[in-house]
């Protein structure tokens, strides 16, 4: 019989892999922290009905991407497609104060091909704020996502920005794109030239190079824009120049989701395949808590692939984010009780330890230690034990080459242990 495998278009996190995606949450949650938003968990599946009225009916995230499923109750479900809507149907059963700032971090499941930072079970990190208009917002939302990029270390990344209008400006705007695509309709790749009349929109929004022709002489949204989104867009990049934001207008960004109004933004890798380079990415939604069955609530947010940021960080040479120091490795031949109470008073000291089990030999355990990574090793042997104390010695000194003893090494009495290594860790 043969073993079980991840299905396709999954894949196990562990290791080197797992502490980057610890690393990455632990910098997004402390920044979602300084700008007063707090953690939302949500269920993973939903009623299908909130993505199919959320995202869209006819959108291909509905279509032809989203896991659906009827339960032994005969509930139609669906696991979750992306982070918005489910934090909205949240929102709408719950009603917190406005405004409401949560983040979150998620599992979202899409049946789609698998490629480079794109699985059929991705993970994002987000923030959804409901209850504000305030264009201010928009800035401070995507100055957290551009904060957030800046702090993991990448360099290389660029913010498109645009505005989608609202109920007032978009109609208008729709029926002159609809009616140039009318006109080009065999132009179209195979499949926009048979959907596009259900949705224009989603030509500008096609990655593939017949529809990349096409939109080229389209009539482009900002032309359409009313007083009111003209002045929204320009408090919003104003504030991003404000902030030292740097962006630049796309006038075909229009995402990928039927929920946007007015203000749309990505963020792109520009040391990945210009095909598949949004890192991160959202806008603003000011009819979907009506859409969900809430009153008529503004909101704004983004979602940001860590698979994909995972992809930039390494096409940018970050090999080091995620990477955590052992700062202690005990080594006991002495029957291991010593090794347990060691570690679990450096633990409780704030300093990382870890030990060697199975009552290995002093070889064996030095081999573990070295692989371990620790950068001291505390050593307990026959002669430690009966005089109260430990030996500790420099494995890996870091760039202090001064600290600790001249020798490296240091019999030091138990009860001064957690000092004695602060001392030397610090």
């Amino acid at each position: 019989m043969s073993a079980f495998q991840a299905p396709t278009g999954t894949r196990d996190l562990y290791g080197a892999d797992g502490a980057r995606v610890e690393a990455l949450v632990a910098r997004f949650a402390h920044l979602a922290h300084l700008a007063a938003f707090g953690l939302v968990v949500s269920p993973m599946f939903e009623d299908a009905g909130v993505f199919r009225r959320g995202v869209g009916e006819m959108s291909e995230v509905v279509t032809k991407e989203m896991y659906v499923f009827e339960d032994k109750g005969g509930r139609t479900l669906a696991l979750r497609p992306e982070g918005t809507a489910s934090v909205v149907r949240a929102f709408v059963q719950h009603r917190p104060t406005v405004p409401w700032k949560a983040w979150y971090v998620t599992p979202a499941f899409r049946y789609e091909r698998p490629q480079a930072g794109r699985y059929r079970q991705h993970h994002q990190l987000g923030v959804e704020v409901l209850g504000s208009a305030d264009p201010d917002l928009d800035v401070e939302v995507v100055a957290l996502l551009a904060g957030f990029y800046a702090a993991v270390g990448l360099e290389r990344v660029e913010l498109r920005v645009n505005s989608m209008g609202d109920v007032g400006c978009m109609p208008a705007y729709r029926a002159s794109l609809a009616a140039y695509l009318g006109a080009r309709a065999g132009e179209l790749c195979d499949e926009h030239a048979a959907t596009w009349e259900r949705n224009p929109l989603r030509v500008l929004d096609c990655k593939r190079a017949p529809c990349i022709a096409v939109r080229e002489g389209a009539p482009r949204v900002a032309e359409a824009l009313c007083d009111a989104c003209a002045g929204h867009f320009a408090r919003f990049t104003a504030g991003l120049d404000a902030l030292g934001v740097a962006w630049r207008r796309d006038d075909f960004l229009v995402r990928g989701l039927d929920y946007y109004t007015r203000t749309t933004f990505e963020f792109a890798s520009l040391a990945l395949d210009a095909a598949q380079n949004g890192i991160g990415g959202g806008g603003r939604y000011d009819g979907l808590v009506e859409q969900l069955g809430g009153p008529a609530t503004p909101g704004i947010g983004f979602g940001s692939g860590i698979e994909r940021i995972l992809l930039a960080c390494e096409a940018e040479g970050l090999a080091s984010l995620g990477e955590t120091t052992l700062d202690v490795f005990v080594l006991d031949v002495t029957g291991g009780a010593a090794a347990r109470d060691i570690t679990h008073e450096l633990r409780q000291a704030g300093i990382s330890a870890e030990r060697s089990f199975d009552g290995r030999s002093l070889k064996s355990q030095l081999k573990q230690a070295d692989r371990s990574g620790a950068r001291v090793a505390c050593i307990v042997g026959p002669e430690e034990l009966a005089a109260g104390s430990v030996t500790l010695r420099w494995l890996r000194r870091g760039l202090d080459a001064a600290a600790g003893p001249d020798a490296g090494q240091q019999r030091v009495e138990r009860g001064a242990l957690a000092a004695t290594l602060d001392a030397w860790l610090r």
